[in-house]
């Protein structure tokens, strides 16, 4: 079930709203004041954080290090 976001136009606050697809039984009101006056949000999409290209190492060299654990297949640590 989708999680949207709404806007309270009332207080200002955001509220999160569990809402299946197509459906809306009853009037949406904001967790916070209880206001009727939402505007739903777009919420950005959460981009992947630290992703290194394939075989890049963590600490910035081109080359894998002569010890391992890089030079075993593992990932590089720094020092």
């Amino acid at each position: 079930m989708p999680i949207h976001e709404y806007l309270c136009r009332s207080c200002g606050e955001t509220s999160e709203i569990w809402q299946g697809v197509g459906t809306r039984k009853d009037p949406l009101e904001c967790k916070q004041c209880g206001g009727r006056n939402l505007e739903r949000v777009l919420s950005p999409s959460h981009p992947v954080k630290n992703v290194r290209p394939a075989g890049a190492t963590c600490c910035g060299r081109e080359e894998r290090c002569a010890k391992p654990p890089c030079s075993s297949g593992g990932g590089c640590r720094k020092g």
